[in-house]
């Protein structure tokens, strides 16, 4: 039997697929898994018990991976799950920047008393004209999930599309439409493109990487999207430059003082992955990675412990035990299974960075002395007997 908790509400569509096996509790303290979505963890306490969580979305800067890493707690995300909604919303940020959209409308609500409102739009609506996105050039930095479904969906839509990855993976560039160019230098898109959407993680490595030096580059009609990170750019140089008139615009999904009516900022308030759809995708996928590594021990889109699977366990038992990577562990932890007389059938052992898990299938019954021994070895954080 194992306890879950849920530090936000988690759609029901996901809950309902945990089994009889599963029950809800309020006590985290209590649970075997949290699930959770936007709620600050790095001040909690992590229980002892607690043996993985899972955020319901793609970014988890709520979440102390180092921390949980050295508590042997596995830390899932849901990559993807949430990425039509972003890029539903990213396309439509683009338009509302393009043409005074929002403006529009709000004349409309002043004059809403007006009976001859329909004839004085016809006189206004020059104020709010603007400019189509077809043929325009739009850069991606970031060809993740949600990155590459803009540049497909902005494809579609007529535009020049310019992608860009250090890091791109197999999977996305075989999703990635013929009709996106892929550049190795950022610097490209800064200089060329008429709108620039960001789709990359926070790290020490891409805070405030469109800096002053970038949004310098740029044109002086571009406008840039950040639908992943507000600190992904410098939002003071940002401000500075749209009121100097050397941007035309900021389409953020991320609500703060430093942008919230300033001009040329079109701030919207966290509304990406805010769709009935992605939250109930978010849920159906959390919870089947949190089934997946509690009965089985199988890792699947962890952000601090690497991935290994080795399907439903068909021999006598099977054992998990997450551990500092370094030499000598696989030697230690096997001599203690060969001197208990036990055989082992099948391991994985996989790596990533100062972390390792290994998932051993067995053909003899394990007993608690043996996974003590397995606990005890230098650098093993958390040993889980799964079967």
């Amino acid at each position: 039997m194992f306890k879950y908790a849920c530090l936000n509400p988690i759609a029901a569509v996901g809950l309902n697929n945990f089994s009889a096996d599963y029950t809800k509790t309020e006590d985290s303290n209590d649970a075997d898994a949290i699930l959770v979505r936007s709620a600050a963890m790095h001040d909690m306490e992590l229980s002892d018990n607690l043996i993985a969580i899972a955020r319901a979305g793609a970014g988890v800067n709520n979440i102390p991976l180092d921390k949980c890493a050295d508590k042997g707690i596995v830390v899932f995300n849901t990559p993807g799950a949430n990425a039509n909604g972003v890029k539903e919303l990213v396309i439509a940020g683009m338009l509302l920047a393009s043409r005074d959209i929002v403006g529009g409308i709000e004349w409309v609500k002043e004059n809403a008393s007006d009976e001859n409102v329909g004839k004085a739009a016809e006189k206004a609506k020059k104020a709010f004209a603007g400019t189509e996105i077809e043929g325009k050039k739009l850069g991606v930095i970031g060809l993740g999930a949600i990155g590459v479904k803009v540049a497909n969906a902005a494809a579609l839509l007529g535009m020049d599309v310019v992608g860009y990855d250090p890091y791109l993976s197999i999977n996305a560039a075989l999703s990635l439409s013929t009709k996106v160019n892929v550049t190795k230098d950022v610097n490209d898109i800064y200089a060329d493109c008429d709108f620039i959407s960001i789709h990359v993680p926070l790290s020490d490595s891409t805070r405030k990487m469109i800096d002053k030096k970038a949004i310098d580059t740029m044109k002086d009609t571009a406008i840039v999207l950040n639908f992943a990170r507000d600190a992904l750019v410098d939002e003071e140089a940002m401000v500075v430059a749209l009121e100097a008139g050397t941007m035309r615009g900021y389409v953020c999904d991320f609500a703060n003082t430093t942008t919230a009516g300033k001009k040329g900022c079109i701030v919207i308030p966290h509304l990406g992955a805010s769709t009935e759809e992605s939250e109930d995708n978010c849920a159906v996928m959390a919870v089947a990675e949190v089934k997946d590594y509690l009965e089985n021990g199988n890792i699947k889109n962890s952000v601090n412990y690497p991935a290994c699977d080795l399907g439903v366990c068909t021999t006598a038992s099977r054992v998990a035990v997450l551990h500092k990577n370094v030499k000598g562990t696989i030697g230690a932890y096997s001599s203690i299974f060969g001197d208990a007389n036990i055989n082992i059938a099948g391991m994985a052992n996989t790596t990533r960075g100062d972390y390792a898990y290994a998932l051993l299938d067995l053909d003899g019954e394990v007993n608690d002395d043996i996974i003590n021994k397995l606990a005890a070895i230098e650098g093993v954080l958390k040993v889980r007997k799964i079967k």
